[in-house]
């Protein structure tokens, strides 16, 4: 199918509840890379979400009426921290991602903080944040983290 469905998507705040649904997506949307970097571990992916969601920081990502995602922007002492951003795989590619982030971004321009977030090594993603004016600020074997000034790559 390759219907374009980017007009479909909405935001809503996430609950204690949604954690499950959000460890399912986490799981099927890392699984390529964490296989590519020999760490994927089917109950370790799942646990780490668990043991980080923080539903007051969190977005759920609705598509057609039905869960496609999650997203939390987390205020940090000089910005905020980009994390638990996945979407369904089967709805990837599709323009969902960026327009999550766009708005994302618009949000810490108009407060003027900068934001973080890290990715897997050889991530697809990464393309995507550099996109967004996110540049490197250090790496290790399994993560890249990046930065973006306010109003970087507007």
């Amino acid at each position: 199918m390759s219907t374009n469905i980017v007009q479909g998507w909405s935001l809503r705040p996430a609950t204690s509840e949604d954690v499950e649904t959000a460890v399912e997506i986490r799981a099927a949307a890392m699984r390529p890379d964490l296989e590519r970097l020999g760490r994927y571990d089917e109950h370790r992916v799942r646990q780490r979400l668990r043991d980080a969601w923080t539903p007051e920081h969190t977005s759920m990502v609705e598509a057609d009426g039905a869960v496609a995602g999650c997203v939390a922007l987390r205020p940090t002492e000089d910005g905020c921290w980009l994390e638990h951003f996945y979407l369904a795989p089967e709805l990837q590619g599709r323009g969902i991602g960026t327009a999550v982030l766009t708005g994302l971004l618009a949000r810490t321009d108009a407060r003027g903080v900068p934001i973080r977030l890290n990715v897997l090594q050889g991530s697809p993603a990464r393309g995507l944040y550099e996109r967004h004016g996110f540049a490197l600020e250090r790496e290790d074997p399994v993560d890249v983290y990046m930065v973006r000034p306010p109003g970087a790559g507007s």
